[in-house]
């Protein structure tokens, strides 16, 4: 089949939900505050801080991380009306400003993210004590090998890169906080800080209700416990066994515990017990730990063993649910593996665009704001599913989703007598869900 095919002066866009990010976007209240930054060498820059971010932050939402990708929409009305932009910088505008800021814009941004939170439903996890906002806090590398950025260096994964702190909140992953670290850094190293700036976000968004912060055996340090408890938050931290004997874990198992045989040759122990610890004022306070033990004489093809083998798994905790829902509770820890993905390879920001170590955290907290932005969405279509045209059966929207099905929605835009329109297909499923999306925004 042969097509002819043709140019027209009409303006045609494939970035349709860009009107969404924007009406999200303008809630925030960002231009006074970023406008307020004095950047170096720039006296009366004719192209303002919030132009510079809302410009950057509309790459983000469209799955672009690179400066240059700015040149495609500068020129293009519908890019900056639906974003607010006055005047689009370009790529070299934008390379200097982010530079220039030098870590400035980064508190604004994060206060900004902690008041769109507070506009977003968080889903609670139910157990059979009350409901909790799961709170997943884990590190996860940024590959960029063969470059030459400052801080980069060998993360524990065995390749160059970053090493960046994310915090996740409640089942849907919305980012409440983050913080880009060098390579090398241990990923304890500075968590008690970022757990306090962490819990600060999370009074700013104003959202109530029992927090559970979740942490893998990376994070197992007394410090990260004693904040929780001063800041009233429950924790569910996986234990570092250390020097601890196996052996000895299965006696307290075979006492403490309940065992089960899941096969022949295999008996698994779950339960609980108490340690008491010292509170850091000479005092002894008692500190719950659920663990799991699994002893395995015959293995799954049925060969039988001379030695046992055994497997341990303990957990810090305040919670008083059964060891059972403390455990399931912890292995639910493991679905921020697929939010560290959606930020890395749904939205490509891994390979960060900055030679400076500063400039790249600020990307990092604006595409923090983009992740939230393009979550919000995905979650608000989903909540009112019933006016799409096809059955949707998930409870979130992968961020790809997102950017595939909305944000490069094929639109017409026109401006005429001071008004806009934005004209989609009448037959396309979206329509009504979009045009209600964009009134509830």
């Amino acid at each position: 089949m042969k097509f002819i095919i043709q140019g027209c002066s009409e303006a045609l866009e494939s970035n349709g939900g860009l009107v969404l990010a924007g009406k999200i976007l303008a809630g925030l209240n960002l231009d006074g505050r970023l406008n307020g930054i004095a950047i170096k060498n720039m006296l009366e820059p004719k192209i303002t801080n919030a132009d510079v971010v809302r410009a950057y932050f509309g790459l983000l939402v469209l799955g672009k991380t690179n400066y240059e990708d700015i040149e495609q929409y500068r020129h293009a009305g519908y890019f900056r009306r639906a974003l607010g932009i006055k005047r689009a910088p370009s790529a070299e505008t934008l390379r200097q400003r982010m530079d220039g800021s030098e870590g400035r814009f980064d508190e604004v941004l994060k206060e900004a993210n902690a008041k769109m939170l507070s506009m977003a439903d968080i889903t609670l996890v139910k157990t059979e004590c009350g409901e909790y906002i799961p709170l997943d806090v884990d590190v996860s590398p940024f590959d960029n090998s063969r470059t030459h950025k400052e801080e980069v260096g060998r993360t524990y994964k065995g390749m160059d890169g970053y090493a960046p702190n994310f915090a996740y909140m409640g089942a849907e992953g919305y980012m409440l906080n983050c913080e880009l670290r060098p390579g090398v850094q241990h990923c304890q190293k500075g968590t008690p800080e970022f757990l306090t700036e962490t819990f600060g976000l999370l009074k700013l968004s104003g959202i109530n209700g029992n927090v559970l912060l979740r942490m893998d055996s990376g994070n197992d340090a007394a410090e990260n416990v004693r904040i929780c408890r001063d800041e009233g938050i429950h924790y569910l931290i996986k234990r570092n066994l250390r020097k601890e004997k196996l052996e000895n874990w299965l006696e307290t198992a075979s006492i403490y515990g309940v065992a089960h045989e899941s096969r022949p040759g295999k008996t698994v122990y779950i339960g609980s017990c108490t340690r008491f610890m010292d509170d850091g004022h000479g005092n002894q306070e008692p500190w719950r730990i659920v663990f799991e033990v699994t002893k395995r004489s015959i293995t799954r093809k049925g060969q039988h063993l001379l030695i046992p083998e055994l497997e341990v798994d303990t957990y810090w905790t305040d919670l008083q649910e059964h060891p059972e829902t403390v455990i399931s509770l912890y292995n639910s820890h493991g679905t921020s593996e697929q939010f560290h993905s959606e930020l890395k390879t749904d939205m490509d920001v891994e390979r960060l665009p900055s030679g400076k170590f500063k400039t790249n955290a600020t990307v990092l907290k604006t595409a923090m704001l983009a992740f939230n932005t393009l979550r919000r969405i995905g979650q608000g279509l989903l909540k009112i599913k019933k006016h799409l045209a096809i059955p949707v059966n998930v409870q979130r929207l992968r961020l790809r989703t997102v950017l595939q099905d909305v944000m490069y929605l094929a639109c017409k835009y026109i401006s005429r007598s001071h008004r806009h329109f934005l004209k989609l297909n009448r037959k396309d499923y979206r329509l009504n869900a979009i045009q209600l999306l964009y009134a509830l925004l």
